[in-house]
């Protein structure tokens, strides 16, 4: 039985394998950012939702990553949170 870190390995040795998990990657932290800002300030989805104009059912889409969310989003969720969005290119 191949061991998960062994099967990753192999596969990140296929350049086309390692961009897309690059770009996956940077997309599951930004949710993981995005669900950890909102529980340090204390909110449900519901709570953050109603503060930045928008359905619980939206914000558990973005955090679930079936939807990828605005800069405006981004930015209104940040606010609530009492955060602030930073955005740039590496």
């Amino acid at each position: 039985m191949t061991k998960l870190a062994d099967l990753k390995k192999r596969l990140m040795e296929n350049p086309e394998v390692r961009e897309e998990y690059a770009i996956a990657d940077a997309e599951f932290t930004l949710i993981e950012t995005m669900i950890q800002a909102r529980l340090e300030a204390k909110l449900t989805q519901a709570e953050l939702a109603e503060r930045i104009g928008t359905t619980q059912s939206a914000i558990a889409r973005l955090e679930g990553g079936r939807v990828s969310p605005s800069i405006s989003t981004l930015r209104r969720s940040a606010e609530a949170t009492g955060h602030q969005l930073r955005v740039g290119f590496i």
